[in-house]
């Protein structure tokens, strides 16, 4: 699976995210204007390449079932979380964020303290 960590999150979980087994990700900031890429920016260049886009970025979902760019978003739903925990969380849920990938072109996946809430 490849994913795209948005400016709001850290580097560290794209790290992780990396050297996980069928894993990639990389950061905002490391592609096109950095921090500075505008969502509809990110938007295309995640559905060119696949990527599931990782935000706590609200304005993302809404692309997503507005304008159905991106097409697979994993959106954050916390408040402020260490980036251990963030990372933790990640690691408990990653099984099925890769199963997901393999079987569905398009996928709205919300995490939150509680459970992971997947919606068509």
């Amino acid at each position: 699976m490849n994913f795209l960590v948005d400016v709001h999150l850290p580097i560290s979980l794209s790290k992780f995210l990396s050297k996980q087994q069928n894993c990639s990700a990389i950061h905002v900031n490391q592609i096109l204007q950095k921090w500075h890429t505008p969502d509809a920016d990110i938007c295309k260049y995640a559905d060119e390449n696949n990527i599931a886009v990782i935000t706590k970025d609200q304005d993302f979902k809404n692309s997503h079932f507005i304008n159905k760019t991106p097409k697979k978003i994993i959106r954050i739903a916390l408040g402020n979380i260490s980036n251990n925990d963030l990372i933790l969380l990640f690691a408990k849920h990653l099984p099925i964020l890769i199963e997901l990938s393999s079987i569905k072109k398009v996928f709205y996946i919300e995490i939150n303290a509680e459970r992971i809430i997947i919606i068509d």
